[in-house]
């Protein structure tokens, strides 16, 4: 099973200019940044549903737990997906405008 794999998937090469091999890195920094944000909050979620499933004076609050819960995976699922698609559109535009430069 393959992880989340952090850092470069592709090297620079010559035919890659400066300018654009570090929108390159900024983008792909942006990226793992926000793909943290997103474990933040669903972190932040899991953390209050946590707390609402230790009311016990309040049993209504057990919805609201489920519900924290729920959304805590959510986000995670989304960060993730976001993170994985946008690691690979950029591959390809990568290695796209290497192809382009060889003709």
């Amino acid at each position: 099973m393959k992880l989340l794999k952090f850092g470069r998937d592709f090297k620079p090469d010559e035919k890659v200019i400066l300018r654009d091999y570090l929108a390159i890195e900024r983008t792909r920094l942006a990226n793992e940044r926000t793909l943290l944000s997103y474990i933040r909050s669903s972190l932040y979620l899991l953390l209050g549903s946590i707390g609402f499933f230790q009311l016990k004076g309040y049993p209504n609050f057990k919805y609201l737990a489920f519900v924290s819960l729920a959304f805590s995976a959510i986000f995670f699922i989304i960060g993730v997906f976001r993170f994985r698609l946008l690691k690979k559109s950029l591959k390809q535009l990568y290695y796209m405008s290497e192809t382009n430069e060889d003709k």
